[in-house]
Protein backbone atom coordinates (compact mmCIF):
# COMPACT_ATOMS: atom_id res chain seq x y z
CA UNK A 1 0.00 0.00 0.00
CA UNK A 2 1.21 3.23 -1.05
CA UNK A 3 2.07 6.07 1.35
CA UNK A 4 -1.16 8.25 0.16
CA UNK A 5 -3.51 5.47 0.80
CA UNK A 6 -2.50 4.66 4.05
CA UNK A 7 -4.33 5.65 7.12
CA UNK A 8 -3.32 6.17 10.67
CA UNK A 9 -5.08 6.49 13.92
CA UNK A 10 -3.48 9.20 15.69
CA UNK A 11 -4.23 9.63 19.69
CA UNK A 12 -3.84 12.25 21.96
CA UNK A 13 -1.08 12.67 24.61
CA UNK A 14 -0.46 12.60 27.97
CA UNK A 15 -2.97 14.42 29.87
CA UNK A 16 -1.52 13.82 33.58
CA UNK A 17 1.35 15.51 33.14
CA UNK A 18 -0.49 18.24 30.86
CA UNK A 19 -3.11 19.12 33.83
CA UNK A 20 0.24 19.13 36.18
CA UNK A 21 1.91 21.97 34.17
CA UNK A 22 -1.82 23.91 33.77
CA UNK A 23 -3.38 23.55 37.16
CA UNK A 24 -1.73 25.34 40.13
CA UNK A 25 -2.64 22.56 42.25
CA UNK A 26 -0.66 20.22 44.21
CA UNK A 27 -0.11 16.64 43.15
CA UNK A 28 -2.08 13.60 44.54
CA UNK A 29 -1.34 10.12 44.01
CA UNK A 30 -4.89 10.57 43.14
CA UNK A 31 -3.89 13.73 40.51
CA UNK A 32 -5.72 13.16 37.27
CA UNK A 33 -8.60 11.67 38.88
CA UNK A 34 -9.39 14.89 41.78
CA UNK A 35 -9.04 17.67 38.91
CA UNK A 36 -12.34 15.75 37.57
CA UNK A 37 -13.91 17.28 40.61
CA UNK A 38 -12.29 20.26 41.38
CA UNK A 39 -11.04 21.68 37.42
CA UNK A 40 -13.34 19.25 35.26
CA UNK A 41 -13.51 22.10 32.54
CA UNK A 42 -9.11 22.53 32.54
CA UNK A 43 -10.20 18.78 31.78
CA UNK A 44 -12.29 19.44 28.82
CA UNK A 45 -9.68 22.23 27.75
CA UNK A 46 -6.88 19.55 27.56
CA UNK A 47 -9.11 17.33 25.06
CA UNK A 48 -9.77 19.98 22.69
CA UNK A 49 -6.21 21.33 22.67
CA UNK A 50 -5.50 17.57 22.01
CA UNK A 51 -8.27 17.66 19.12
CA UNK A 52 -7.69 20.66 17.61
CA UNK A 53 -3.56 19.41 17.43
CA UNK A 54 -5.06 16.41 15.50
CA UNK A 55 -5.77 13.96 17.56
CA UNK A 56 -8.73 11.75 16.10
CA UNK A 57 -8.70 9.27 19.35
CA UNK A 58 -9.20 11.07 22.76
CA UNK A 59 -8.90 8.58 25.85
CA UNK A 60 -11.32 9.60 29.15
CA UNK A 61 -9.41 11.10 32.13
CA UNK A 62 -10.40 7.99 34.32
CA UNK A 63 -6.80 6.65 34.71
CA UNK A 64 -6.26 6.65 38.71
CA UNK A 65 -9.96 6.38 39.56
CA UNK A 66 -9.85 2.43 40.30
CA UNK A 67 -10.94 0.90 43.21
CA UNK A 68 -7.68 -0.17 44.15
CA UNK A 69 -6.65 3.40 43.87
CA UNK A 70 -9.30 5.12 45.82
CA UNK A 71 -9.65 2.66 48.35
CA UNK A 72 -5.42 3.23 49.17
CA UNK A 73 -5.15 7.04 48.02
CA UNK A 74 -9.11 8.93 48.57
CA UNK A 75 -12.69 7.64 48.49
CA UNK A 76 -14.22 4.99 47.08
CA UNK A 77 -17.65 6.77 47.30
CA UNK A 78 -16.14 8.98 44.51
CA UNK A 79 -15.90 6.07 41.58
CA UNK A 80 -19.13 6.50 39.72
CA UNK A 81 -18.90 10.61 40.50
CA UNK A 82 -15.44 10.88 38.66
CA UNK A 83 -16.33 8.31 35.57
CA UNK A 84 -19.15 10.70 35.04
CA UNK A 85 -17.37 13.64 35.17
CA UNK A 86 -14.89 11.99 33.02
CA UNK A 87 -17.15 11.00 30.10
CA UNK A 88 -18.67 14.46 30.22
CA UNK A 89 -15.56 16.15 30.09
CA UNK A 90 -14.69 14.17 26.80
CA UNK A 91 -18.01 14.27 25.47
CA UNK A 92 -17.45 18.24 25.91
CA UNK A 93 -14.32 18.55 24.06
CA UNK A 94 -15.98 16.23 21.35
CA UNK A 95 -18.64 18.39 21.01
CA UNK A 96 -17.23 21.87 20.84
CA UNK A 97 -14.42 20.49 18.24
CA UNK A 98 -16.95 19.80 15.85
CA UNK A 99 -14.34 17.08 14.72
CA UNK A 100 -15.04 13.01 13.52
CA UNK A 101 -13.46 11.71 17.15
CA UNK A 102 -13.85 8.70 18.72
CA UNK A 103 -13.66 8.63 22.42
CA UNK A 104 -11.96 5.81 24.41
CA UNK A 105 -12.58 4.60 27.31
CA UNK A 106 -9.58 4.07 29.79
CA UNK A 107 -9.09 0.81 31.67
CA UNK A 108 -5.92 1.01 33.75
CA UNK A 109 -3.39 -0.77 35.87
CA UNK A 110 -5.85 -1.33 38.81
CA UNK A 111 -3.40 -0.89 41.53
CA UNK A 112 -0.28 0.96 40.07
CA UNK A 113 1.44 1.71 37.12
CA UNK A 114 4.70 -0.45 35.78
CA UNK A 115 4.31 -2.94 39.29
CA UNK A 116 3.32 -6.10 38.06
CA UNK A 117 4.00 -7.42 41.45
CA UNK A 118 0.74 -5.69 43.12
CA UNK A 119 -1.16 -6.91 40.80
CA UNK A 120 -4.33 -8.30 42.48
CA UNK A 121 -5.88 -11.98 41.89
CA UNK A 122 -7.67 -13.34 38.26
CA UNK A 123 -11.42 -13.02 39.92
CA UNK A 124 -10.57 -9.64 41.45
CA UNK A 125 -9.06 -8.24 38.42
CA UNK A 126 -11.85 -9.48 36.07
CA UNK A 127 -14.93 -8.01 38.73
CA UNK A 128 -13.09 -4.68 38.81
CA UNK A 129 -12.58 -4.61 35.36
CA UNK A 130 -16.04 -5.47 34.61
CA UNK A 131 -17.16 -2.41 36.79
CA UNK A 132 -14.89 0.20 35.15
CA UNK A 133 -16.01 -1.25 31.77
CA UNK A 134 -19.90 -0.69 33.02
CA UNK A 135 -19.81 2.93 34.39
CA UNK A 136 -17.93 3.87 30.97
CA UNK A 137 -19.48 1.65 28.09
CA UNK A 138 -22.65 3.79 27.30
CA UNK A 139 -20.48 7.06 26.81
CA UNK A 140 -17.20 5.14 24.77
CA UNK A 141 -17.09 4.18 21.06
CA UNK A 142 -14.17 1.98 21.93
CA UNK A 143 -11.73 0.58 25.05
CA UNK A 144 -8.50 0.96 26.17
CA UNK A 145 -6.45 -1.64 28.76
CA UNK A 146 -3.55 0.58 28.64
CA UNK A 147 0.31 0.08 30.23
CA UNK A 148 -0.88 -3.28 30.95
CA UNK A 149 2.66 -5.15 32.27
CA UNK A 150 1.38 -8.08 33.52
CA UNK A 151 -0.64 -10.73 30.43
CA UNK A 152 -3.32 -11.88 33.32
CA UNK A 153 -3.75 -8.30 34.36
CA UNK A 154 -4.19 -7.51 30.35
CA UNK A 155 -6.20 -10.70 29.64
CA UNK A 156 -8.87 -9.83 32.35
CA UNK A 157 -9.11 -6.17 31.15
CA UNK A 158 -9.57 -7.61 27.72
CA UNK A 159 -12.40 -10.56 28.49
CA UNK A 160 -14.29 -7.60 30.59
CA UNK A 161 -13.83 -5.18 27.59
CA UNK A 162 -14.87 -7.52 25.12
CA UNK A 163 -18.25 -8.09 27.30
CA UNK A 164 -19.07 -4.36 26.05
CA UNK A 165 -19.34 -5.42 22.55
CA UNK A 166 -17.08 -2.43 21.69
CA UNK A 167 -13.56 -2.47 20.05
CA UNK A 168 -11.30 -3.03 22.17
CA UNK A 169 -7.51 -1.90 21.99
CA UNK A 170 -4.46 -3.40 24.24
CA UNK A 171 -1.20 -1.60 25.23
CA UNK A 172 1.21 -3.08 27.18
CA UNK A 173 4.23 -1.80 28.75
CA UNK A 174 7.47 -2.82 28.29
CA UNK A 175 10.72 -2.83 29.67
CA UNK A 176 13.14 0.47 28.99
CA UNK A 177 15.96 -1.47 28.15
CA UNK A 178 14.12 -4.79 26.27
CA UNK A 179 11.34 -3.61 23.97
CA UNK A 180 10.60 -7.54 23.12
CA UNK A 181 9.41 -7.65 27.33
CA UNK A 182 6.93 -6.52 29.39
CA UNK A 183 7.79 -5.19 32.88
CA UNK A 184 7.22 -8.47 34.10
CA UNK A 185 9.71 -10.03 32.02
CA UNK A 186 7.41 -11.72 29.90
CA UNK A 187 7.52 -12.25 26.15
CA UNK A 188 5.69 -9.14 24.69
CA UNK A 189 5.12 -11.50 22.13
CA UNK A 190 3.25 -13.86 23.97
CA UNK A 191 1.42 -11.59 25.95
CA UNK A 192 0.13 -9.92 22.55
CA UNK A 193 -1.41 -13.54 21.33
CA UNK A 194 -3.44 -14.01 24.49
CA UNK A 195 -4.69 -10.81 24.61
CA UNK A 196 -5.70 -11.46 20.44
CA UNK A 197 -6.70 -14.50 21.34
CA UNK A 198 -9.13 -13.19 24.31
CA UNK A 199 -10.72 -10.79 21.53
CA UNK A 200 -8.49 -7.61 21.26
CA UNK A 201 -8.85 -5.55 18.55
CA UNK A 202 -5.88 -4.39 18.12
CA UNK A 203 -2.49 -4.72 20.29
CA UNK A 204 -0.02 -1.48 20.85
CA UNK A 205 3.06 -1.21 23.09
CA UNK A 206 2.74 2.58 25.72
CA UNK A 207 4.33 4.21 28.37
CA UNK A 208 8.15 2.92 27.78
CA UNK A 209 11.12 4.88 25.91
CA UNK A 210 10.45 5.49 22.30
CA UNK A 211 13.72 3.39 21.84
CA UNK A 212 11.90 0.28 23.26
CA UNK A 213 8.81 0.76 21.74
CA UNK A 214 10.20 0.51 18.29
CA UNK A 215 11.80 -2.73 19.52
CA UNK A 216 8.27 -3.71 20.41
CA UNK A 217 6.67 -2.48 16.80
CA UNK A 218 9.22 -5.06 15.17
CA UNK A 219 8.39 -8.03 17.94
CA UNK A 220 4.75 -7.89 17.08
CA UNK A 221 5.29 -7.52 13.22
CA UNK A 222 2.72 -10.90 11.73
CA UNK A 223 0.24 -10.65 14.25
CA UNK A 224 -2.87 -10.28 12.15
CA UNK A 225 -4.25 -7.28 14.09
CA UNK A 226 -3.74 -3.58 13.79
CA UNK A 227 -0.69 -2.51 16.02
CA UNK A 228 0.46 1.17 17.56
CA UNK A 229 2.42 2.95 20.00
CA UNK A 230 2.54 5.58 21.79
CA UNK A 231 5.92 6.13 24.56
CA UNK A 232 6.62 8.68 27.47
CA UNK A 233 9.41 11.18 28.08
CA UNK A 234 10.65 10.47 31.27
CA UNK A 235 14.12 9.40 31.83
CA UNK A 236 13.40 6.58 33.89
CA UNK A 237 9.90 5.03 35.71
CA UNK A 238 12.17 3.27 38.09
CA UNK A 239 11.60 6.11 40.69
CA UNK A 240 8.19 5.91 40.96
CA UNK A 241 6.12 3.74 43.76
CA UNK A 242 2.74 2.68 44.56
CA UNK A 243 0.95 5.32 45.53
CA UNK A 244 3.56 7.64 45.08
CA UNK A 245 3.54 10.98 42.23
CA UNK A 246 5.16 11.88 38.96
CA UNK A 247 6.97 14.52 40.64
CA UNK A 248 9.49 11.55 41.73
CA UNK A 249 10.00 11.63 37.97
CA UNK A 250 12.82 13.51 35.47
CA UNK A 251 11.53 14.36 31.53
CA UNK A 252 13.93 13.78 29.06
CA UNK A 253 15.40 16.74 27.21
CA UNK A 254 15.52 15.24 23.89
CA UNK A 255 12.15 14.52 22.83
CA UNK A 256 10.93 17.73 21.80
CA UNK A 257 8.11 17.81 19.45
CA UNK A 258 9.80 17.19 16.57
CA UNK A 259 12.05 14.44 18.18
CA UNK A 260 9.48 12.56 19.56
CA UNK A 261 7.26 12.73 15.99
CA UNK A 262 10.70 11.21 14.62
CA UNK A 263 10.29 8.32 16.78
CA UNK A 264 6.19 7.44 16.32
CA UNK A 265 6.48 8.49 12.11
CA UNK A 266 9.50 5.39 12.15
CA UNK A 267 6.90 3.42 13.96
CA UNK A 268 4.52 4.18 11.32
CA UNK A 269 7.24 2.86 8.79
CA UNK A 270 7.61 -0.08 10.45
CA UNK A 271 3.40 -1.09 10.40
CA UNK A 272 2.16 1.19 13.06
CA UNK A 273 -1.13 2.22 12.32
CA UNK A 274 -2.39 3.71 16.21
CA UNK A 275 0.12 6.27 17.37
CA UNK A 276 0.13 8.77 19.59
CA UNK A 277 1.78 10.13 23.17
CA UNK A 278 2.11 9.34 26.69
CA UNK A 279 3.56 11.01 29.73
CA UNK A 280 4.85 14.17 28.96
CA UNK A 281 4.08 14.46 25.09
CA UNK A 282 2.03 17.52 24.77
CA UNK A 283 -0.74 18.79 22.07
CA UNK A 284 2.52 20.30 20.51
CA UNK A 285 4.00 17.09 20.10
CA UNK A 286 0.65 15.88 18.78
CA UNK A 287 0.57 18.83 16.24
CA UNK A 288 4.06 17.83 15.36
CA UNK A 289 3.44 14.23 14.82
CA UNK A 290 0.25 15.16 12.54
CA UNK A 291 1.74 17.85 10.28
CA UNK A 292 4.64 14.90 9.58
CA UNK A 293 2.41 12.01 9.01
CA UNK A 294 0.25 14.35 6.52
CA UNK A 295 2.86 15.52 5.18
CA UNK A 296 4.09 11.73 4.20
CA UNK A 297 1.16 11.33 2.47
CA UNK A 298 -0.78 9.69 5.22
CA UNK A 299 -4.47 10.23 6.57
CA UNK A 300 -5.13 10.88 9.81
CA UNK A 301 -8.50 9.38 11.02
CA UNK A 302 -10.73 7.71 14.14
CA UNK A 303 -11.07 4.33 12.77
CA UNK A 304 -9.22 1.99 10.33
CA UNK A 305 -12.70 0.74 8.83
CA UNK A 306 -12.52 1.50 5.28
CA UNK A 307 -15.97 4.05 5.18
CA UNK A 308 -13.87 6.16 7.73
CA UNK A 309 -13.86 9.99 6.03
Amino acid sequence: MSADEHQVVLLDGGMGQELRRRSSRPVTPLWSAQIMLDEPNLVAAVHRDFIDAGARVITTNNYSATPQRLERDGDPGMFEALHAAALNAARQAREESGKAVRIAGCLPPLVASYHHEVVPEDATCLRDYRRLVQVQAEGVDLFLCETMSLIREARAATLAAVESNLPVWVAFTVADHDGTRLRSGEPLAEAARAVVAAGADAVLVNCAVPEAITTAIDELAGLGVPLGGYANAFASVAPLLPGGTVDALASRTDLDPDGYAEHACGWVERGATIVGGCCEVSPAHIAALAKRLTARGYRLVSSLEPEDT
